[in-house]
């Protein structure tokens, strides 16, 4: 299956479960704190701000394949919710629209690589 015929939002639907799952896990084995105030702490990274955040610290250390698939992400038309800015939710999807891609073409290493340089659950980093 060619994963670049597939819908960005349908990539970035994955994405987001990988980077939910990745966030809580990472903040469990890291954080001794009661399950509401890890919910508090993992919705700091995973809603679109944190997202934006994320893409931003990793931009530079894309190819230009994995740039492309951000970029599908980022273009999609999409309803933007309440809580976050257009251009803030659509970079977001671009970051989940990455991290679906890369999980679904089996790059796994490449996904944990990327992944490994966010600071999650380390105070005032991103």
């Amino acid at each position: 299956m060619d994963y670049r015929h597939i819908s960005p939002l349908l990539l970035a639907y994955v994405g987001d479960a990988v980077f939910d799952l990745y966030v809580r896990a990472k903040l469990v084995r890291s954080l001794r704190l009661p399950v509401q105030d890890v919910h508090k702490k993992a919705t700091q990274y995973v809603r679109a701000a944190g997202q934006d955040a994320a893409l931003h610290l990793l931009e530079s250390q894309l190819t230009e394949t994995e740039a492309d698939i951000v970029r599908r992400g980022r273009n999609t038309k999409s309803r933007v919710p309440k809580n976050a800015g257009p251009a803030v939710y659509r970079r977001a999807t671009g970051f989940e629209a990455l991290l679906g891609w890369l999980y679904l073409t089996g790059q796994k290493a490449r996904l944990e690589e990327l992944l490994a340089q966010l600071t999650i659950g380390e105070e005032g980093k991103q």
